[in-house]
């Protein structure tokens, strides 16, 4: 007895490892696939925009980044308040979601929160997944194989050796106080400075912190220069049969004083993390893309 007693209590261990070790092993993805919605691209659209309000989510901006795509982004106070109480947390202070059409279908996409939350330093946010959900259903999670939690976490998380981590952060321009690089970069964005235009602006509470969602629909020209258009690149990372359009658009943050914006090479590695380095839809198809993205998001900075 004493000696069945044993091997249960050793199956039993055995048991806990197993199923710990099956839980440490759980992956992340970046995208969320939402339940398909009939109709046109403006129907959809109303309809995302009606179901994320009723979630307590406010749309804070929408825009076309090129034809038969549409992205909304929103914000939501449990959102705002995880941004405002991590290092850099901003850059996760909009929930994206994307209606794109691809080979006649509408499809609903968004960031997956618990990936992206992670990645920047915000958790899991199980409570704002919930609520995106509830609004735009969870068929599956899509964008890569998956990266376990623990090598997503900022400073942990980087594309190969001597990519950009997550704090590796572009210092775009300082001013004087915090409402003067308010006003500078809403007055370059209105006037499309660097090829850009204003997506959203969101405050967070209780800081001198304001993040701008920025599109860059003209860069420096599409026949010159660096691939830097939303176009541009989407037409090369993004072309598998579910669209992550919800990638876009870029962050540019103001702390204070100081406007600041993340490494490009780590925005799109993360939400792009399979891509190989080589190929036609590799890293090196979009090499110019980081110093066009950064050439404009310093324009808008008003550097």
């Amino acid at each position: 007895m004493t000696r069945l007693k044993a091997i249960l209590t050793f199956s039993g261990l055995l048991m806990a490892l197993c199923l710990f070790s099956t839980a440490q092993a759980e992956v992340l993805k970046p995208f969320v696939l939402g339940t398909e919605v009939p109709g046109t691209m403006t129907e959809v659209t109303k309809h995302v925009t009606a179901k994320l309000t009723e979630q307590g989510f406010t749309v804070v901006g929408t825009y076309s980044p090129y034809p038969n795509a549409t992205v909304i982004c929103a914000s939501h106070p449990e959102l705002s308040a995880a941004a405002a109480g991590a290092a850099n947390g901003g850059f996760g202070a909009a929930q994206r979601v994307a209606v794109t059409e691809v080979a006649g279908i509408l499809q609903v996409t968004y960031m997956n929160p618990a990936y992206l939350g992670t990645a920047y330093g915000l958790g899991k946010l199980e409570p704002v997944a919930a609520k995106l959900a509830a609004a735009l259903g969870r068929e599956q999670v899509f964008g890569a194989k998956g990266i376990k939690e623990k090598k997503l976490a900022p400073g942990k998380y980087h594309y190969k050796i001597m990519m950009p981590y997550f704090d590796d952060v572009h210092k775009l321009n300082t001013f004087a106080d915090h409402k003067t690089a308010v006003q500078t970069v809403e007055t370059n964005l209105a006037a499309g400075k660097g090829g850009t235009a204003k997506v959203y602006r969101i405050d967070l509470p209780g800081r001198d912190v304001s993040v701008f969602g920025v599109a860059i629909p003209q860069g420096d020209g599409t026949d010159s220069g660096a691939k830097d258009t939303d176009k541009e690149i989407m037409d090369i990372i993004d072309y598998k049969e579910l669209r992550s359009t919800a990638y876009l658009p870029y962050e540019l943050m103001i702390q204070g004083n100081e406007v600041i914006a993340l490494h490009s090479r780590f925005r799109i590695a993360v939400h792009f993390p399979d891509t190989s380095m080589m190929g036609s839809h590799g890293f090196t198809a979009i090499m110019s893309s980081t110093k066009g993205i950064k050439k404009a998001l310093e324009a808008v900075a008003g550097k």
